[in-house]
């Protein structure tokens, strides 16, 4: 996949079919647009292109917003990459950009850019200065630059139309699956391996803490998770915790660890992505070690039923 910036000068592709937005999580919704963009390309045969922005213009514009991503960039590239887009480009996204209207928006990317013939978006999209550019703004300028608009219909599931705030909803109540099947794949965090305080080993149950990931990602629910480990070529099945360890520390800040099943490495330092495979239970302050055991114990059980 190629990967342009919106400084990028002299890029030479022919008949191009855009889709423009800030593709948060690229959940099933998102695929969809990628699937009728794939398609418009076929038939044109021309080329796929998707505009991005980063950082995510909602953190740009409402400062006071603690807004939390489900993809960062390089999960972007990535997953743009398996569905099969030709070209990216990353719009720096900052208060002088918001301020283009949505005419200056087409002719200086869409147009001046790419000279796109065909433009795909999705149902709510909204682009330009106060989001005041819709499908009927960007038909009139299709007309008078000579691309054509195609808006895609939301996508369902159950009864909701999927969208990323709903992700993150269910992140936050802790409703993993739910969020897991919106977006068509585990939620994940990529982080680095590092010591805690190795209670774990005293307990039969060494731990390994996920620190240094995107400190903007959401975050699930406090709680147990059973969770896939992908490390050093590896992949394995953990059980995940985040929280506070009340049993011993009641710590303030939020820590993550996971204990996973079957390993003895060391792997401290190393690099891990964790996907959330299923939520067991809450986080709770165990009267004493012994107890705490058993129920480790108890969500070891459950987990080795996802190790297949």
């Amino acid at each position: 996949m190629n990967v342009f910036t919106d400084s990028s000068e002299n890029i030479n592709i022919k008949n191009a079919v855009v889709t423009v937005g800030s593709f948060d999580g690229l959940h099933l919704g998102h695929l969809k647009i990628l699937d009728e963009v794939k398609n418009a390309a076929a038939e044109k045969k021309g080329s796929t292109v998707v505009v991005t922005f980063e950082p995510h213009p909602r953190s740009v514009l409402s400062k006071d917003f603690d807004l939390r991503i489900l993809t960062d960039l390089e999960e972007k590239k990535e997953i743009l990459e398996k569905a099969g887009i030709e070209n990216l480009m990353v719009i720096n996204f900052t208060n002088e950009f918001s301020h283009l209207t949505s005419d200056e928006f087409i002719r200086k990317f869409i147009v001046g850019k790419f000279a796109a013939s065909r433009m795909v978006i999705g149902h709510d999209h909204k682009f330009g200065r106060d989001r005041l550019g819709d499908v009927v703004k960007l038909s009139e300028l299709g007309r008078s630059n000579n691309f054509d608009v195609t808006e895609v219909p939301p996508l369902s599931m159950g009864g909701q139309i999927i969208s990323s705030t709903k992700i993150r909803n269910a992140l936050y109540a802790g409703d993993i699956e739910r969020a897991n099947l919106f977006l068509g794949r585990n939620y994940s965090l990529s982080g680095k391996i590092v010591v805690g305080a190795q209670r774990g080993r005293t307990l039969g149950f060494p731990t390994a803490n996920l620190s240094s990931f995107d400190a903007a990602k959401a975050i699930p629910k406090n709680g147990v998770y059973i969770a896939k480990c992908f490390f050093e070529n590896e992949s394995r099945i953990g059980i995940m915790n985040i929280g506070h360890r009340p049993t011993f520390e009641n710590k303030t800040e939020i820590v993550l660890e996971v204990h996973i099943l079957n390993f003895s490495g060391d792997i401290y330092g190393k690099p891990m992505k964790v996907e959330f495979i299923k939520r067991l239970r809450d986080e709770r302050k165990f009267d004493s070690k012994e107890s705490l055991i058993i129920q480790l114990e108890a969500d070891k059980r459950e987990a080795q039923k996802e190790d297949n």
